[in-house]
């Protein structure tokens, strides 16, 4: 009988007010989408959509599908508020010298 090697790995989401990051004893080889449902911050965070959200390990995107190894870092992203493009642009149109017309 072969038995699947037990590993640790951390799941991490940074919610608009609160941080949580969990520690997790899974098999190793499980995908990520089975370690972040199995670490509970589902329930925590009821406003994570896996459908909608990007995932990765240590700032990497990773797929729900891919699996996981000792001490990986899963990371839920929440989605921009912004379109950083458009965030330089506005800036930039605030910082830019006025041009005065006679």
């Amino acid at each position: 009988m072969v038995q699947n090697k037990t590993v640790t790995v951390e799941v991490v989401y940074a919610g608009e007010y609160v941080q949580k990051l969990i520690v997790v004893a899974v098999e190793e080889g499980a995908s990520i989408e089975a370690v972040i449902e199995q670490s509970g911050i589902l329930v925590l965070f009821p406003e994570i959509d896996l459908t909608r959200q990007k995932v990765g390990v240590f700032s990497h995107p990773r797929l729900l599908t891919d699996t996981i190894k000792a001490g990986d870092r899963i990371e839920i992203y929440r989605p921009l508020k912004i379109d950083p493009m458009e965030a330089r642009r506005a800036k930039a149109k605030k910082n830019s010298p006025k041009v005065k017309k006679d």
